[in-house]
């Protein structure tokens, strides 16, 4: 099996992220609509579950940087953890495949998806690091606490980068490559596979939803340290 893969003006596209990406998108924008529509003092349903976000964001925030400084990331950090919660989750139940060509499938078990949220958050980082603390001192950052230090600075920042979104692609990968191993390996050898792969499926379903939930934790959290890191004084 191989993504559709289209040519446009001498540049690739792989129609199936693109389509996974548009997917998660409108969940969460409808997530977000359902839940602001109709606003109540004493929340329920669907506003109780977003405020529970919030909540958790922020505290996930607020144990990296004061308030001050990280509050301006409330947002993005809400944003990230439910983009990437629901484009974990939307690979786990099916896979579906139109002549040998997967159209549906988690779009964070790209790659491409991974690296590209990942740069994302490294490059906010320093544009917020440039404009709360000027270039000047911004720049003095990479050359503490000692000047020689400098050259592993500019490494950490490629491999921040690298780590944030290969861990998050190989978790999501390697869930749905075992899922698809169990429903199709063991079931093509036989009623016996097929009754076996029942249980060992629902199992690595549950395994799976919990790594996906933690990745997006991870992933969120880890913004936010990159974005301390930066913009926070005591950094």
């Amino acid at each position: 099996m191989h993504a559709p893969i289209v040519e446009f003006m001498g540049l690739y596209f792989n129609l199936a992220n693109i389509l996974m990406i548009t997917v998660a998108s409108v969940i969460v924008f409808i997530i977000a609509l359902i839940s602001t529509r109709n606003l109540a003092m004493k929340p329920t349903g669907m506003q109780n579950f977003l405020e529970w976000v919030m909540d958790f964001v922020k505290g996930i925030i607020n144990s990296m940087m004061d308030w001050q400084d990280g509050g301006r990331f409330h947002i993005l950090g809400i944003t990230l953890i439910l983009y990437i919660f629901v484009s974990n989750m939307l690979g786990l139940p099916f896979l579906i495949t139109v002549n040998e060509q997967e159209w549906w499938r988690s779009p964070t078990s790209d790659p491409t998806v991974t690296l590209t949220l990942a740069v994302m958050v490294v490059v906010l980082s320093h544009f917020y690091g440039i404009k709360l603390k000027g270039v000047k001192g911004y720049g003095q950052g990479f050359f503490q606490p000692l000047p020689f230090l400098f050259p592993l600075k500019i490494i950490e920042e490629f491999a921040n980068a690298l780590t944030l979104g290969l861990r998050l692609y190989g978790n999501i990968y390697a869930g749905e490559l075992l899922l698809t191993l169990l429903t199709g390996g063991l079931a093509s050898t036989g009623i016996i596979g097929a009754i076996a792969a029942v249980p060992l499926t629902f199992i690595w379903l549950g395994f799976s939803l919990f790594v996906s939930t933690i990745q997006a934790y991870i992933f969120t959290m880890l913004t936010m340290v990159y974005m301390a890191h930066k913009v926070s004084s005591d950094h």
